[in-house]
Formats: structure tokens, sequence, C-alpha cells
């Protein structure tokens, strides 16, 4: 017969969730994430604090929202647009929330 010890399960893990306010400080984007999941996580959150739904931005309005928060903001820009947060026609003219 099992001991009481032998029939407990161990916990079950929850993954861990970081608040994407832990990559700010200051309002400031402090590194972009490496992490595929995290940087999602970052990607949404900037879609959704920084652009409208069912508005057209140009790609200067685009890199001036990106600019707040981090200076590399073609990098940023390209991880929207090849996330699907950002959609932009082919000849690149403007911008526009996705998903």
């Amino acid at each position: 017969m099992p001991t009481e010890q032998q029939t407990l399960a161990p916990p079950a893990r929850t993954p861990r969730t970081h608040p994407v306010e832990a990559l700010f400080s200051h309002g400031r984007l402090v590194v972009i994430p490496r992490k595929e999941a995290r940087r999602e996580q970052l990607l949404v959150h900037l879609a959704d604090t920084l652009f409208e739904r069912e508005r057209s931005y140009t790609e200067r309005e685009v890199n001036e929202a990106l600019l707040t928060v981090h200076e590399d903001c073609s990098a940023l820009r390209r991880y929207l647009v090849v996330a699907g947060l950002l959609v932009r026609p082919r000849d690149g003219s403007s911008y526009r929330r996705g998903r």
C-alpha cells in the first residue's frame, strides 16, 4: 500500500507570466525581448496602446509612435508587421491595425 507521501502528486507548475510593464523603465522600453512569446506579448501591448483600430497611419506616424517607447522604431515596426499586428499594402504607403 502506498504511503501518503507517495500518493501526493507534485504541485502543478504554472507558467510564470511577467507583466509587460516589467520591460519598461520610466515609460521607455528597456530591451526588445529575444524570446518569441515574450516579444509577442510586448507587440500586442504596443499595438493596443499606440495604434487605433480603423485608422490608417503613414510610416512616419508609426515611427513617431514607436519612438515614444524605443529608439529602434524600424525593428519594432518590422516585428509588428511580421506578427500581423500592423498590416500594409505592397507599396508600403500606409499601415493599419491587423489582428
